[in-house]
């Protein structure tokens, strides 16, 4: 996921509410046999090379913010976009289940047969108070969103402000509060991926590294995003190699001279190693196509069409996929 503030975008997620939750659950109880049922017929048989392929909605937020355009209104467009382009499955973020997008969410899967099987949030993990907060918010999520068939909730434990270093206390709060969510999350039978930007990769990956030597494998996972270890200037294949074991997920993006591409494909990140990786340990998690554009990037053709070309590129790099 991006940040959204590096972006210019806000993206506060207040706590949802135990009505809101009532009502979410009746709605989506009526659409969802088919999407549980794909939902528990997902996980690849062991020791088997069989990544799934899926979108993710942080570029069409982007979209949908230069075009002045609310979410509510955008998200069917997004969804059906998606579904031509070829993807069976779409990342959403946690505000596509606010109050008033919530319907308009439920209401574009049922349509277009797209799955949500992984719900990003993001919050602060380091300061015990904050992190409190951030907890409730993430399980009453996970509480909403299973009803329609997520399976993992995706979070990313927000730097510090200003790109400050966390002190190796609030590193220790930081991994013990993660492990709590992980555990409540897998007693409501979903997982934890645990995402990062490039904040953390400073410091030879000093907090990254932190939360993979010290968070439980039992109860959390990694989506790694291999262009922020770049950006944060890391080795990509070397870091990709230590978190390998941990790995549920990895977003998709790329560059060329160190500028986002309008899609997925060649560029400054050699996929076809990150590829052969996966293949050697069996990968079986979910590859997220994860498009975001900067001031820099050429546009030249439009949002779906990218997809399209994104998945044609990943199916080529790194299939076969599911």
């Amino acid at each position: 996921m991006i940040a959204p503030r590096e972006m210019g975008i806000e993206c506060s997620v207040p706590v949802l509410g135990e009505s809101i939750l009532g009502r979410m659950a009746s709605e989506s109880a009526r659409m969802t046999r088919r999407q549980a049922l794909a939902a528990l017929a997902a996980p690849a048989p062991a020791g088997r090379y069989s990544p799934l392929l899926s979108a993710q909605i942080y570029v069409w937020t982007q979209q949908f913010n230069a075009q002045k355009k609310p979410l509510a209104e955008g998200i069917g467009e997004a969804l059906a976009a998606v579904r031509r382009a070829g993807y069976r499955r779409i990342e959403l973020m946690s505000n596509c289940y606010q109050p008033d997008v919530r319907e308009k969410t439920l209401a574009a899967m049922k349509e277009t047969g797209v799955e949500v099987p992984i719900v990003y949030h993001g919050g602060p993990m380091h300061e015990e108070k904050a992190a409190e907060k951030t907890i409730a918010e993430a399980l009453e999520l996970a509480d909403l969103v299973k009803a329609s068939g997520a399976r993992f909730i995706n979070r990313n434990p927000a730097p510090k402000p200003r790109r400050e270093l966390q002190s190796d206390e609030e590193l220790a709060g930081q991994a013990r509060q993660v492990n709590q969510l992980g555990s409540e999350l897998k007693k409501r039978g979903m997982g934890l991926l645990l995402h990062h930007h490039d904040p953390e990769m400073a410091e030879n990956a000093r907090e990254w590294r932190h939360l993979l030597q010290n968070t439980d494998p039992a109860v959390t996972s990694l989506c790694m995003d291999l262009h922020w270890v770049l950006r944060g200037g890391q080795d990509v294949m070397a870091l990709l190699r230590e978190g390998g074991p941990r790995l549920g997920g990895l977003h998709l993006r790329n560059s060329q001279q160190n500028v986002w591409t309008e899609a997925l494909g060649e560029g400054d990140i050699d996929y076809s190693k990150v590829a052969a990786y996966l293949r050697q340990i069996r990968f079986s998690g979910y590859l997220l196509v994860e498009l975001a554009y900067e001031k820099a990037t050429v546009i030249m053709r439009p949002l779906e069409e990218n997809l399209r070309l994104s998945r044609l590129y990943a199916e080529k790099t790194f299939g076969p996929v599911r």
